[in-house]
C-alpha cells in the first residue's frame, strides 16, 4: 500500500510539464500492432501484478472499487518507466 501512496503522492507533485506515455499508452501501442521492448513489456508486466495485489488485498467492495478508480488514474497518467522498478516485480 505504501508503494501505491508514494506513487500517487509523485504523480500529484510532480512539476514536469508535458505529457508522459503511460502505461495505458503502452497497452494502446501494443493493441494497434506495435511490437513493445523489452522494458516496455516489463513495466506491463510489473503495472499488472501490482494491478492485482491490489485489488486481491481490498477486504470490502468500497475498497476495491476505490482502489479501481486510483489504479485507473496511476495506469492513465503516470510515466510508464515508474514500473520498470524491481519493487514491482515481487
Amino acid at each position: 500500500m505504501d508503494l501505491k501512496n508514494d506513487i500517487l503522492s509523485r504523480l500529484i507533485n510532480n512539476k514536469t510539464t508535458g505529457l508522459v506515455t503511460s502505461i495505458n499508452d503502452l497497452r494502446d501501442k501494443e493493441f494497434s500492432g506495435s511490437r513493445l521492448n523489452a522494458e516496455e513489456r516489463f513495466a506491463l508486466s510489473n503495472f499488472d501484478r501490482y494491478r492485482i495485489n491490489i485489488l486481491n488485498s481490498q477486504e470490502d467492495e468500497e475498497k476495491f472499487h476505490n482502489q479501481y478508480r486510483q489504479l485507473q488514474v496511476i495506469a492513465n497518467l503516470t510515466d510508464w518507466r515508474e514500473f520498470l522498478n524491481e519493487s514491482f516485480s515481487k
